[in-house]
């Protein structure tokens, strides 16, 4: 599917996502970012995916949309069905489940790809797909561990994440924003955060050529109508306000990171902060 096609379906995937009602403003936005991603990497009508990180669902209502009725796509995730707020991932899914794109998901959460019995079949997957899940990774090395094992499984890989590289004075907000949050899981401070691990362009393709793939050039992506500048900002504000999470750092880190809260607070707005930039990219 082509990506005018697909983008002139982003209304109605979009409107089968359970937060579609109670973020009228948001899901719209979210899912015509998704369907950019998903037209770029030219994943064929009858493909079989396998989609790691798939969290709410957000690429996968679109990469059923693009493989067809003839395709699926296998949404994984580690996390527990209870998790997210203020709709929990299960919730999602089942909603999702329940649309005509439903037949063509199957969820699994609660599963770990690099648990030694998790298995799928060698070169089973046409597509193996991490859009915007590799900052919740505990380390690079677990990304990498996760690069090799599910290079058995597929022979494409697409993955799309953010840019730590700012385009505009406007987006330093969100960038300090994921690098504080970056620095107190460093430091020890581990919680359940979206931004654990925020590494570089260039990391990714290190890790990338020592895991065995070969990437094609990354494009940029448009990120202008996300609002995850401002859910990273209230994030990290939030965490920094946590004394029990501060407590927890050394005394060093903890100035370190207080005194970047003091500078994000003087450049974030309360709404609006512009997203960073990010890139996208296939590998075989």
């Amino acid at each position: 599917m082509n990506a005018t096609e697909l983008t002139a379906k982003a209304a109605s995937i979009a409107a089968a996502m359970a937060t579609a009602d109670a973020s009228p403003g948001i899901q719209p936005a979210q899912t015509r970012y998704r369907a950019s991603l998903v037209s770029g990497w030219d994943i064929p009508a009858g493909a079989s995916v396998l989609e790691v990180g798939c969290g709410q669902g957000d690429t996968t209502a679109v990469l059923a949309e693009a493989v067809g009725p003839r395709g699926r796509v296998v949404a994984v995730d580690i996390a527990d069905p209870s998790y997210g707020a203020p709709v929990t991932l299960g919730q999602s899914a089942e909603h999702l489940k329940a649309t005509p794109l439903g037949a063509r998901i199957d969820f699994r959460f609660g599963l770990d790809v690099l648990d030694e019995a998790v298995a799928f079949p060698d070169g089973g997957f046409d597509h193996v797909v991490l859009a915007h899940c590799s900052w919740y990774f505990g380390s690079l090395d677990q990304l990498a561990a996760t690069l090799a094992r599910v290079r058995r499984w597929a022979r494409n890989l697409c993955f799309a994440e953010w840019d730590l590289e700012p385009r505009s004075a406007e987006q330093l907000p969100h960038l300090l924003a994921v690098l504080v949050q970056g620095q107190i899981e460093a430091g020890g401070s581990r919680g359940e955060g979206n931004v654990r691990t925020p590494f570089s362009r260039e990391s990714l393709l290190r890790t990338l050529a020592a895991t065995g793939w070969n990437p094609a050039p990354a494009r940029a992506v448009d990120t202008t109508d996300l609002q995850d500048g401002d859910w990273e900002v209230d994030a990290c504000t939030a965490l920094l306000d946590d004394a029990q999470r501060m407590t927890r750092l050394p005394r060093t880190v903890r100035e370190l990171v207080l005194s970047q809260g003091d500078v994000l607070r003087s450049l974030a707005k309360q709404h609006g902060n512009t997203p960073l930039p990010a890139y996208s990219l296939t590998a075989c």
